[in-house]
């Protein structure tokens, strides 16, 4: 079958294995209610709400896979949606790779989406789809910065540290998710690239250490990562307003 005529299947994988030790003890960050409902959940919503994406990828760690499969089946989840759970290694990248690895064998192009982002809303998700189906083989949503960035020689931690420069900030973005691939490459990028210490903390990072050029697309506001406690403030804020406008 040609490439022209071969269907394009999207897939996403949400790793989910980290602790989230800045939101303090207690359960794994992706596992802490957001509104009543794990982020996790909303996270796994937030990409079946995309009628492209047709099977979503929960690496969950690796001791409690079987409790995040009972979870997810409290909760309704689109119905034209698959839903597999695959337990995670010990860094982002090993739990990206088992997800990858767990992807139907038609799936052509996948997103990658952090749990911590539960709220990404699914005009973003659909953008990154539509921009890899148009040929982008990476695509990451992102947003101007407003605040000044510094470059600085790190020190100890709350001693002064010297400015090394001031980047101009016009051509800064921060990074959102999901991060969008044609399957192939970003599988080339993990087999290319080996794990060390951590890890790679950003799919798309990988893909431009393989030369393969990587656009950004608009992100949203609503796509922030929730990491301090004020962000939970912040997210339960959101949700109550979504829940009040529009019964989401």
């Amino acid at each position: 079958m040609s490439d022209v005529t071969r269907p394009r299947r999207t897939a996403a994988v949400i790793p989910a294995a980290g602790r989230g030790v800045r939101l303090g003890p207690g359960a794994p960050k992706a596992l802490r209610a957001l509104g009543g409902t794990p982020m996790l959940v909303h996270a796994v919503r937030a990409m079946a709400r995309s009628r492209a994406v047709s099977v979503v990828v929960v690496v969950a760690p690796a001791a409690e896979a079987a409790e995040v499969r009972l979870l997810l089946g409290e909760h309704a989840l689109p119905e034209r949606t698959e839903v597999l759970v695959v337990p995670g290694g010990e860094t982002r990248q090993e739990s990206v790779r088992a997800g990858l690895d767990a992807l139907p064998q038609d799936v052509t192009s996948v997103l990658i989406h952090d749990a911590a982002r539960p709220l990404v809303p699914v005009d973003t998700v659909d953008a990154v789809v539509e921009a890899v189906r148009d040929g982008a083989r990476a695509v990451v949503p992102a947003l101007p910065l407003a605040d000044t960035v510094k470059e600085v020689e790190p020190g100890r931690p709350g001693e002064p540290e010297p400015v090394v420069a001031t980047p101009e900030r016009a051509r800064l973005r921060a990074v959102q998710t999901p991060q969008g691939f044609d399957l192939a490459t970003l599988l080339q990028a993990h087999a290319a690239i080996a794990v060390a210490g951590e890890g790679a903390t950003d799919d798309a990072g990988m893909v431009e250490r393989l030369g393969v050029p990587v656009v950004v697309i608009p992100g949203h506001e609503e796509a922030f990562k929730v990491t301090r406690p004020l962000d939970l403030v912040l997210a339960e804020a959101v949700l109550a307003r979504r829940r009040a406008n529009d019964g989401f």
